[in-house]
């Protein structure tokens, strides 16, 4: 019997992937240890408490950058959070936080390392819903309390009402504040809203579409997801049968997006790898 899906992919994420992605991978898939995922996380985070060092891979600067700690307290979320690091976070935050309440996309400190084009900013950049939705959404989803919170709550309420939902990294970040934001009674109302639009517009792709999209398990990953129960179950079992089909001869998964280098690009397969197993294993497709 040939190896499955899991055992393939392995080889990939040994041989490839980031120190963190594979203290991840050892995590979800062979008993490890949340210490040493914190512990590969570390050397990210800077002496002024954020998170830098090419962690989104896009962005090679070394100084702190507001969607890195997106996405350091997104990992965390899932292994659990340390509480200091993520105290020391929310210091970085106050300190690049405008007067609107909220932080901005991308700091010009940005601009003197490599990085992906779409990475652009101004001398003077406004705060954004990107991310500082998704940073608000993930404190308030682990119950962390910080005087930066409080403002940046506000900063959403104020932007979400109004927000234009036709870029679909904004209306991801939006769910997530939505969906773990405490007043319930409000978000809700906005999540018929934002969930409403979301499924009458474009920015659902067909499961066949190729390129840098989002298709119906980017939305939903997992069956238990808020927003499965609007995706037919036909275009689930079609994304799955796809995603599963989309493990290259070498045994990891590819980006859809145009690499910055080949170690950004390896950086990046790393982690989508990781991400294409999770999602198998939560849809109960890993033993093909």
């Amino acid at each position: 019997m040939g190896r499955s899906i899991l055992e393939r992919a392995e080889a990939f994420i040994w041989k490839n992937a980031r120190l963190l992605e594979r203290r991840l991978f050892e995590f979800h898939f062979k008993e490890g240890s949340r210490a040493a995922v914190v512990d590969a996380l570390r050397p990210y985070q800077n002496a002024d408490g954020g998170f830098g060092n090419a962690l989104e891979p896009d962005i090679r600067c070394p100084d702190s950058q507001p969607v890195p700690v997106q996405h350091a307290l997104k990992i965390l979320s899932t292994v659990g959070v340390d509480y200091e690091m993520v105290k020391d976070a929310c210091d970085y935050l106050l300190t690049i936080t405008t007067s609107e309440g909220g932080v901005p996309w991308l700091l010009p400190s940005a601009l003197r390392y490599p990085r992906a084009p779409w990475w652009q900013t101004d001398d003077a950049p406004a705060a954004s819903v990107n991310p500082t939705a998704a940073i608000a959404g993930l404190l308030h989803q682990n119950s962390f309390r910080h005087e930066w919170l409080e403002a940046a709550t506000t900063f959403c309420w104020s932007k979400i009402a109004d927000l234009e939902l036709t870029d679909p990294h904004e209306v991801g970040v939006v769910l997530t504040f939505l969906y773990n934001v405490p007043d319930r009674a409000r978000a809700d109302a906005e999540l018929a809203r934002v969930v409403g639009e979301l499924l009458s517009g474009d920015l659902v792709a067909d499961v066949n579409a190729e390129g840098y999209v989002f298709k119906p398990l980017g939305w939903a990953p997992t069956p238990d997801h808020p927003l499965r129960a609007h995706v037919g179950p036909e275009d689930v079992a079609a994304n799955l049968d796809l995603l599963a089909a989309g493990q290259q001869p070498d045994v990891g998964w590819n980006i859809t997006w145009e690499p910055l280098s080949r170690a950004c690009e390896l950086e990046w397969r790393g982690s989508v790898t990781l991400d294409a197993l999770l999602t198998l294993q939560a849809n109960g497709r890993l033993d093909a």
